[in-house]
Parts: structure tokens; C-alpha cells; sequence
């Protein structure tokens, strides 16, 4: 990476118009349309995709990178095309180890296609390896999906939906398939997303009322439970470097926010300027010092992703690991910096308190806490004795 110039994928005068846009999008409890409009006018949806199939060839690394930076600018665009490039970074995971199926993603992104990703469900913490979607079967080979879909980001967007479900029915039942359906008068998406932060994400409910998805885009039948097939690896590796860029994202604005706020505020109490105060600067010393410790693990992991890393049994923990560590460390340097600003943080118009709600969401995403902890427990010590 050392020839990689973000600027070039994402300018700092895209940037800039995403920035100025994010408080009204967030205010209004809107789908930020403008900004998938310039992202994909830029190319930036096809980032993962190889430079021969129309894209930027980049590797999820780069995307990383990418990915913090737009979050710096608007977290919740950035955490809903998340969602979309979670499908590309999939793809790209199967192309470089020789695994076909996915093609049409790739050159879906390239032409305009948004994908959005379908796999919560109320109630289901077996998340990937489970599923209480119903998948049917079709004479042709195509499967008819029926059941409920929640978190569903670009839910106003989307023009296919990669999803699983689980077939009962076939002779070698039960199987999780994966697939993706278009959007047609089968989707139905709620419009409920009225939620404390990461407005602009539009993380609707989608209800699936037999929607069909094509025999060329189911992509994969595996058996229900922990697994090590390439589409739950490729899913879970890509969704959690990906998450810990957002978040991370945010946590690098809320600490340049706090060191602006401490170089233009003098204490009355001490006459001292906030940047010299000592308080001052030990909170931001503590930001800067969480934040740094991000940096390198994103980079190490979504790096290994891409040159195809044999960390065996202990992959799952890294990746979960990682998204938690990122998640805390981002709502620890809000947090910090909420107080140096001071109180008028904590009015709506400041761009911090809607950082603070943000960041809030980081800990809903899988891998949520409980399951992280559980993740690198039973890598470390086994699973719990019966």
C-alpha cells in the first residue's frame, strides 16, 4: 500500500459535501441519496472489485482505509455502504482462492447494482449459522425465501438482497442457502427505522413474502452450525474489518474535533489556553493513544485477509476481537472527547453529541460483546465442558 492514495478513491471535496450534508440527513431521519449518488458516480461501490471486471482492484486493506475516512465525514453512509461492500469484499474473498459464484457481484457493482446484506433476524444469535428464514426449494433450482429480515441497511437502495435461509425439505436438509433476490413486489421494507444514531442508514426491517431468488444466485447450501465453508468465513472476515473501520472512523473525528476545541477554548478560571491545560491534555493524550492501537490491528488483519493467512482455529477469535476492541475504543474517545468539549456538546446542533449516538450502535453489530467474549474464550481454553 505504500503507493495508495485515498484522496484518489474518495476526495477531500467529496468528502466535504458528504460532511455537510450529514446533519440534516441525520436530523431528518433520511436515506442520505446524494451521497450513494456521488460515491457511485466516483467508483466507490466497486472499490473491491478487480480492475478487468471494471473496478478499482483494490484490497480490503485499502477499503479500510477508505472506509475510516468517509466515516470521519458521515458515519452512517459509511456504515451503510458498509453493507454493500461486505458482498464485494466477499467475492473478492472467493476470487482469490480460486472460488467461483460470486462473479455477478462483482460485475453487479461495477454497473451500479447496490447490494445490501440480509442476514439478521429477531431473536437469532446463531446469526450466520442458523436461520428461522424459510427457504423452499424450487423445481428449477431457484429457492423462495419467506420470513423477516431486521438491520436491513440501505434499505431504501438496495437493488439485491444477499440473504440465507434454511432448506428443510430437500434430502440432504437441513442446509443454509445463500442467495440473493432482487427487489420486487415480494420485498416488502417497513419504513421504521427510527432509531438514537446511525440515522441515515436506513436500517429497515425487510419482509420476504416468497421472494425468489434466481438458480445462478444461490451461491452456496451448507449445513446449519459453526462452520468453515469460504461464504462464513468470507462474510464474517470482511463484515468485522469493515466494522472496525467505521468505528474507528468515528473515533478519529471525535478526537481531531477535541484538539480543535482545545487549540480555540481558554479556561477563565486559569486564564491557560484548553491545550494547556494539563487536564485537557491528558484526556487527549488518552484518545490519541486508544486510537493509535486501532490503526495497526485493522490493518495486520485485513491484510492477512488479503494474502490468504493461515490463522487456523484462532481466525474467528482475531476478527471478532478486533470489531470489539475497535467498538470500544471509539465510544471511550467520543466519550472523552464530549468532555472537552464541554456542555455544548451535548446540544443536537454540535457534531459531536451525533457522534456520541453513533457510536452507540457499535455495539449491537455482531460480533456483540457477549459473543466475542465467547468467540476467543472457547479459542483459548475449548469449549465449556458438558
Amino acid at each position: 500500500m505504500t503507493d495508495f492514495d485515498p484522496a484518489a478513491y474518495l476526495s477531500d471535496e467529496l468528502l466535504e459535501r458528504i460532511r455537510a450534508r450529514a446533519a440534516a440527513v441525520d436530523a431528518e431521519n433520511r436515506f442520505p441519496d446524494e451521497d450513494l449518488a456521488e460515491l457511485t458516480d466516483a467508483g466507490y461501490l466497486a472499490i473491491l472489485v478487480p480492475k478487468a471486471l471494471g473496478g478499482a482492484g483494490l484490497g480490503l486493506a485499502e477499503a479500510s482505509i477508505l472506509q475510516q475516512r468517509l466515516a470521519t465525514a458521515a458515519p452512517a453512509t459509511a456504515l451503510a455502504i458498509n453493507m454493500h461492500l461486505v458482498w464485494t469484499g466477499v467475492a473478492k474473498v472467493f476470487s482469490d482462492r480460486g472460488i467461483s459464484g460470486l462473479e455477478f457481484v462483482q460485475e453487479g457493482a461495477a454497473a451500479g447494482e447496490v447490494f445490501a446484506f440480509g442476514i439478521s433476524e429477531a431473536g437469532n444469535d446463531l446469526v450466520l449459522f442458523g436461520s428461522d428464514t424459510v427457504a423452499e426449494p424450487q423445481p428449477d433450482g431457484s429457492y423462495a425465501f419467506t420470513g423477516t429480515k431486521i438491520f436491513t441497511s440501505l434499505g431504501p437502495a438496495w437493488t439485491q438482497l444477499g440473504l440465507h435461509g434454511l432448506d428443510i425439505t430437500s434430502p440432504d436438509g437441513p442446509q443454509v442457502v445463500y442467495a440473493f433476490v432482487p427487489r420486487t413486489d415480494a420485498v416488502t421494507t417497513r419504513d421504521d427505522w427510527d432509531t438514537v444514531g446511525m440515522r441515515g442508514t436506513q436500517s429497515r426491517t425487510t419482509e420476504l413474502h416468497g421472494a425468489v431468488a434466481p438458480a445462478d444466485r444461490v451461491v452456496r447450501r451448507v449445513v446449519p452450525g459453526p462452520n468453515p465453508d469460504p461464504i462464513v468465513f468470507g462474510i464474517f472476515s470482511v463484515f468485522e474489518v469493515l466494522l472496525a473501520s467505521v468505528y474507528t472512523g468515528i473515533a478519529r473525528r471525535a478526537l481531531d474535533l477535541a484538539v480543535l476545541t482545545a487549540k480555540k477554548r481558554t479556561s477563565k478560571k486559569t486564564g491557560l489556553a484548553y491545550a494547556d491545560d494539563p487536564d485537557i491534555r491528558w484526556r487527549i493524550a488518552e484518545m490519541a493513544l486508544a486510537y493509535d492501537g486501532l490503526l495497526p490491528q485493522i490493518s495486520s488483519l485485513a491484510t492477512d485477509v488479503d494474502q490468504r493467512a493461515d490463522h487456523g482455529a484462532l481466525w474467528f477469535a482475531k476478527l471478532s476481537g478486533l470489531k470489539h476492541r475497535a467498538v470500544v475504543a471509539a465510544k471511550q474517545i467520543v466519550d472523552e472527547a464530549m468532555l472537552v468539549a464541554g456542555g455544548s456538546s451535548y446540544f443536537t446542533r454540535n457534531e459531536l453529541s451525533r457522534l456520541y449516538r453513533d457510536v452507540l450502535a457499535g455495539m449491537f453489530h455482531p460480533s456483540d460483546p457477549e459473543s466475542a467474549h465467547a468467540t476467543v474464550a472457547a479459542a483459548w481454553l475449548g469449549p465449556v465442558s458438558s
